[in-house]
């Protein structure tokens, strides 16, 4: 066979450089090379993904969203992710046998240094802290039951959602990591250092800039929504979700309130009605649970009955 000749492609050793891959000649001008690099070390001349202070500049806000929601959306897109079940709920609650040393530590406290306000005080939520542990145990209960809902351990159809951070989060995550279900984590980066709970499923634990991205894929894809008792960051997400679906911004689902002694305490919705500040209709919005099985029969039922199956 005749051998190819060898086409002109500009990549042949004996090619000519082409006029812009070398610098201007020093016996052109000695000083080339030292404005070529004040040119080159000057941050406008970075590829502007390369440039981090451009990045994360105030004006490129926007482009930051817009990656914060991308990377979990291919993401999830990738694994099949059509569904989830958010789990919302206190930080702050801990397993009964870590809730009940918390207990013992004030009371040794007491004991070797006497009582006083601050103490008592501590006393008083150490004990409620072992009393909510309960909810510990059943939000756990509840990942399990997600977790055990789909066709095995690679379905991803249907997925359990957390903050991704400790307490209720780690207790739903925790139970999805018992049954060997896929569980998703959205945590979200703070001034001070966190950790993502340990039984959220690597790969899908994600770390959110922006509190709105984070809540939007809480929401983008959710078929139900649990909420355990919790505080500032719990109510937040409550309320945003019970607005969403009351202003018609957001599909009606089954939103389950675990507890009802908890909540009935924390927040007086028939008062809310009695004002006119709500419809009475819209306390149709939730409804209130007090196990993980109550919980997870209503969210079935719930959709059952819109002939829409969650499976």
């Amino acid at each position: 066979m005749a051998k190819k000749t060898k086409q002109n492609s500009g990549m042949g050793q004996n090619d000519t450089m082409l006029p812009w891959q070398k610098p201007k000649r020093r016996e052109e001008d000695p000083k080339a090379m030292e404005l070529i690099k004040r040119i080159m070390e000057d941050p406008s001349y970075r590829m502007a993904e390369e440039d981090l202070e451009f990045i994360k500049s105030r004006r490129a806000r926007g482009i930051r969203l817009q990656l914060d929601y991308l990377k979990v959306e291919l993401r999830l897109q990738e694994l099949g992710v059509e569904h989830t079940i958010v789990v919302f709920g206190s930080a702050r609650i801990l397993e009964k046998a870590t809730a009940l040393k918390e207990l013992e530590a004030v009371q040794k406290k007491i004991e070797s240094h006497g009582e006083s306000d601050g103490l008592l005080r501590r006393l008083s939520v150490a004990e409620k802290m072992v009393e909510k542990s309960v909810y510990y145990d059943d939000a756990r209960q509840f990942g399990r039951l997600v977790g055990k809902s789909g066709r095995g351990p690679e379905d991803c159809r249907v997925i359990l959602m957390t903050g991704g951070g400790p307490g209720i989060m780690e207790a739903a995550n925790r139970g999805a990591y018992d049954v060997g279900a896929k569980s998703i984590g959205l945590n979200i980066k703070l001034p001070h250092e966190q950790y993502p709970n340990p039984y959220i499923t690597p790969g899908l634990c994600f770390q959110f800039h922006y509190f709105a991205m984070r809540k939007l894929h809480f929401l983008n894809r959710a078929k139900a929504l649990v909420v355990y008792p919790g505080g500032f960051g719990t109510l937040d997400e409550l309320f945003e979700t019970l607005t969403l679906v009351q202003t018609r911004k957001q599909e009606p689902m089954p939103i389950v309130m675990l507890g009802r002694r908890y909540w009935s305490r924390l927040i007086d919705f028939d008062f809310l009605v009695e004002e006119g500040s709500i419809a009475a209709r819209d306390l149709n919005i939730f409804s209130f649970a007090d196990s993980a099985e109550e919980a997870w029969n209503l969210i079935l039922n719930w959709h059952r009955n819109r002939k829409r199956p969650l499976f």
